[in-house]
């Protein structure tokens, strides 16, 4: 029986790890259907350590649908994912790791990217698909480069939605 659950706690690591890879594989590629398959139908964000404001739940095509009102405004960003630490309680599991996001804004005689680095403490849970992010919780903890190219970046992607509807 040991080696069974061993077996379980290990494919469940390395299953809470690949969906934490998938968010940023589907971010990063703009695959807003590998994206969203990551997430709960309802997701708790918070993303106040980087934006302000307060944590929000979300039903999981709105909290896309934000992230689309940005990324798609950038010409490229990688998403770099380390140090996972997980911790697993039966069907419930969190899973803390490393972030740098690269962020890159070619359009611009100013300085082009804006780098983050911290952390994410994703909270998953355990459904008939598999593992899931039911809550995402984003600290940033450093940065540099230029920080108002989010705005430039979420005035194209509005232009790039509009031009898809």
């Amino acid at each position: 029986m040991a080696e069974a659950e061993e077996l379980r706690r290990v494919t469940d690591r390395l299953a809470i790890s690949d969906v934490v890879v998938q968010y940023a594989t589907g971010a990063d590629r703009r695959d807003w259907a590998l994206y969203r398959d990551c997430f709960t139908d309802t997701v708790d964000i918070d993303f106040s350590s980087f934006s302000g404001g307060e944590p929000e739940r979300l039903a999981v095509d709105e909290w896309v649908l934000q992230v689309r009102g940005l990324l798609p405004g950038f010409d490229v960003t990688q998403h770099n994912s380390s140090n996972h630490v997980h911790s697993i309680a039966g069907d419930m599991a969190t899973c803390v790791s490393y972030m740098v996001a690269e962020h890159i804004y070619l359009d611009t005689s100013a300085e082009n990217f804006v780098t983050l680095g911290g952390y994410y403490t994703n909270s998953l849970v355990r459904t008939p698909r598999g593992w899931r992010i039911s809550k995402c919780q984003l600290d940033v903890t450093w940065q540099r480069g230029n920080p108002e190219l989010f705005a430039l970046a979420a005035q194209r992607a509005a232009l790039i939605l509009a031009g898809q509807n």
